[in-house]
């Protein structure tokens, strides 16, 4: 939804971050597949390999609040993406949160949304 207004170095390190969340768990769900492969064409890197950098590395890149901001809701959308949120994705989301200074707050509002965007997406259409 928004990766695009993400600066080049933070677009490769959320791609970076997105595949590490997906695999997290040790199994890339066939929901977070589609979801990687969205964020690569929004973010215009499907070409992108994929290095394998570490989580911490990856956080440093991600200086400003509205950067943060984007980071938090679109790692949000692809962990409740398959209904089923891991210990190992709720321990790295917990470092994010941490690493990004999110009161719970504020992170207990990115994920209620994010949950009701995917409530919305999933309401069976009128005929």
């Amino acid at each position: 939804m928004f990766l695009a207004k993400l600066q080049q170095e933070e677009k490769e390190a959320f791609l970076e971050l997105a595949v590490l969340m997906a695999k997290v768990d040790g199994n890339v769900s066939i929901f977070e597949n589609p979801i990687i492969v969205k964020y690569q064409k929004e973010m215009d890197l499907e070409n992108y390999t994929v290095k394998g950098v570490a989580i911490e590395e990856i956080l440093m890149v991600f200086k400003d609040e509205r950067s943060k901001n984007i980071v938090l809701t679109e790692i949000l959308r692809l962990v409740y993406s398959d209904g089923i949120v891991h210990d190992k994705e709720k321990e790295s989301i917990r470092l994010i949160k941490e690493h990004f200074g999110f009161d719970s707050n504020k992170y207990d509002n990115f994920k209620d949304w994010i949950l009701g965007i995917k409530e919305l997406a999933n309401y069976p259409e009128h005929e």
